[in-house]
């Protein structure tokens, strides 16, 4: 295996690179432990820095029309895919990620969201007319948007793109574990023709740099995506000065399998919504919702399926499972495996440690579960890993009490007859529901229930989070 070096020399702010003066925080592939880079440290002072580039930088590009600022996004979306294989392997190197998946769903996924917001420039009612009033949608101003390691250039394209269509600046701390593309993207986003200070970034931990952004004065919105704990912190700390926030937190995806559904089909598509990216993806659906008549034919679909799952090297166009993001997140996973054993589920594949010829990196053994308590630990947590948890159920109304029986409401799935799957996903609690393997759709909303978050990405719904209302009468 062999593993590239990567330059960060500063932050990005005002359209130019910005020294750090606090230190560095190594970039750690966890697939070689090799460091293969370093990023500044950064403080209050550089946040306080960025900000002020965002304010000066706001009135000029709110003033710019939505057009023009959706043409600025198209290039972009093109700078993004001409560098797609740098994109690809920078963040294979920091968080682990297949090389195939990292160039498909993690660089031409990005690209294809900015394509489809910028699709609502000429539609959207930016101004309307309401009886005698005029209705009109402005920026919301300065948003400072934090996000994680999980899906690093997505995530935060998922806010950039909306946010700059509405006429926004944007102050960015990407994750410390993940921010190589960070500054590619600040790269391309200048050669697009974003203009300087309508962008920066600012790299750092969220203790210190999370801290500042969702504290400070001049900036109107935070943008979060991430763990339920770290949303519920900024939320406080946005609180002291109102701010807007948008966060899309954790989530424990149901699969509902009905007595009606094509049962191959269904366990195939289930455990890929829990593998893929190394289950590293709060929508994915770690508990599989069984008919308890059927859990064993179940456990022999699901068990051969997995067995097409190969982990190892990241960087081998084969694999489809690398490592976790990172040691410390290798050892969380590992220790829910061990949870689940000693609170008496029914290991049917995989298990704890490392797998068989792979004796140092970050990895872990793609796990299934049967027989398992829908109130235990490995079925009300997020273990935020490539662990299937199957759980019987005795009729349909059980399903649904088991599939909303957690604090989290993101996303979930049910297979089935297609009238009766749809009437069981009405009954939901969750933001987004895939019927039958519904194809996904960039214009529909995304977001949580209950403690997966509040607000929604993508589409008009995802646009109109980052703009104000204003009502002028005539």
């Amino acid at each position: 295996m062999t593993s590239s070096t990567y330059t960060v020399t500063g932050h990005w702010i005002g359209g130019e690179t910005v020294a750090g003066s606090a230190g560095t925080i190594p970039v750690v592939n966890p697939a070689t432990g090799d460091v293969v880079a370093e990023t500044p440290a950064g403080t209050a002072a550089d946040v306080d820095r960025a900000v002020a580039a965002a304010r000066a930088a706001f009135a000029g590009w709110a003033a710019t029309s939505p057009q023009q600022r959706a043409d600025v996004l198209r290039r972009v979306a093109a700078g993004l895919t001409a560098r797609q294989e740098e994109l690809a392997g920078a963040i294979t190197a920091e968080m682990g990620a297949p090389v195939a998946l990292a160039r498909t769903a993690q660089v031409s996924f990005p690209a294809a969201v900015i394509e489809s917001v910028v699709g609502l420039a000429d539609e959207f009612p930016w101004t309307e007319e309401i009886g005698t009033s005029l209705i009109v949608r402005e920026p919301v101003g300065v948003v400072g948007a934090i996000t994680p390691w999980n899906f690093p250039l997505q995530q935060i394209i998922s806010k950039l793109a909306p946010a700059l269509l509405a006429g926004n600046t944007m102050v960015f701390k990407p994750s410390e574990n993940a921010p190589l593309t960070a500054r590619i993207l600040a790269e391309v986003a200048a050669e697009a023709g974003v203009p300087a200070g309508v962008l920066n970034v600012v790299y750092g931990t969220g203790a210190i740099v999370g801290e500042a952004i969702s504290a400070h004065p001049d900036i109107d919105m935070i943008s979060f995506t991430g763990s339920t704990r770290a949303g519920k912190r900024i939320s406080a700390v946005a609180a002291e000065s109102v701010k807007r926030v948008a966060l899309e937190l954790g989530g424990k995806g149901a699969n509902i399998i009905l007595d009606d559904a094509d049962l191959p089909e269904a366990v195939n598509r289930g455990l890929m919504m829990v593998f893929t990216n190394g289950g590293q993806v709060c929508g994915a659906w770690p508990r599989m919702l069984v008919p308890a008549s059927r859990q064993d034919e179940v456990v022999a679909l699901a068990v051969e399926a997995a067995k097409q799952y190969t982990v190892g090297d990241p960087t081998d166009e084969a694999t489809r499972i690398g490592p976790m993001a990172s040691e410390a997140h290798r050892q969380k996973v590992n220790g829910y495996i061990e949870r689940g054993i000693a609170d008496g589920a029914r290991l049917v594949f995989g298990g704890p440690g490392r797998p068989e010829g792979l004796t140092t990196g970050a990895y872990v053994q793609p796990t299934i579960f049967a027989d398992v308590d829908p109130t235990s630990v490995i079925a009300q947590e997020e273990i935020f890993g490539p662990v299937l948890t199957i759980i019987p159920y005795a009729d349909e109304e059980e399903a649904v009490a088991i599939a909303n029986g957690t604090l989290y409401g993101l996303t979930s799935g049910v297979s089935g007859e297609p009238e009766h799957a749809l009437a069981v996903a009405k009954r939901l609690r969750v933001g987004q529901v895939d019927v039958n393997a519904g194809h996904w759709n960039p214009l529909a909303p995304f977001g949580g229930y209950k403690q997966s978050g509040n607000g929604r990405e993508f589409g008009r719904q995802g646009l109109e989070e980052f703009l104000e209302t204003k009502s002028i009468q005539r």
